[in-house]
């Protein structure tokens, strides 16, 4: 209650200290994004996170568990994703993870100037999505790419036959993911990624 009350009185003052003038659709955004923020910001101290002068998501990150490398898709880990941690609500929108009730992080081992993260997003059935997130220093997402998605038999039960989701991260930090067009592609398609000095997953050329 204190908090929505919080946002009115902001927004109203801010209209006030505006005056008569027309705001441009994008000030006016930015300022409610920003009245956004802080009631956000509050929602995160009332869950034992103070975050003066702190990114919404350093905290999250610094609570998180390591992931040790190399790691290799099993169907336990994304079934179980041992030692995740579940993401505050408040966070959800700065991870881009809105909509997801459910989400769970945990953070990989940091490498030059990087920080990593893999992000488990809940479906509705259940399962989950694996993504791997690289961040900036105040720990918001520059680029992410999707590991794992849950694959469903066909029907007929038979056209999946043999496939296997598969994705691994080494200690180097090559990533590589195994894809699968559709029910019928039976060899896949493998895909590796690095990522470069502006933390966007650049995909490589597969040495033949």
């Amino acid at each position: 209650m204190k908090m929505r009350f919080l946002f009115y009185a902001l927004f109203a003052v801010m209209l006030a200290a505006c005056g008569n003038r027309r705001l441009s659709p994008e000030v006016l955004q930015q300022k409610i994004d920003s009245v956004r923020a802080l009631e956000a910001t509050q929602q995160l101290k009332l869950q034992g996170l103070n975050m003066d002068n702190v990114s919404p998501v350093v905290l999250l990150y610094d609570s998180l568990a390591i992931q040790p490398l190399p790691l290799c898709y099993t169907e336990d880990y994304v079934r179980y994703l041992p030692n995740f941690t579940f993401v505050p609500e408040a966070v959800l929108s700065f991870l881009e993870l809105e909509g997801h009730e459910s989400a769970r992080a945990i953070a990989l081992p940091e490498t030059v100037g990087v920080r990593l993260v893999l992000l488990a997003a809940d479906l509705p059935d259940g399962e989950y999505e694996l993504w791997l997130y690289s961040l900036d220093e105040q720990c918001y997402p520059v680029d992410k790419i999707l590991l794992y998605e849950p694959k469903h038999e066909s029907e007929d039960r038979l056209t999946v036959e043999g496939q296997q989701a598969y994705f691994s991260i080494t200690s180097d930090y090559e990533i590589c993911i195994k894809d699968y067009a559709d029910d019928d592609d039976k060899v896949g398609q493998v895909s590796c990624y690095v990522i470069d000095s502006s933390r966007m997953f650049v995909e490589m050329e597969l040495l033949k």
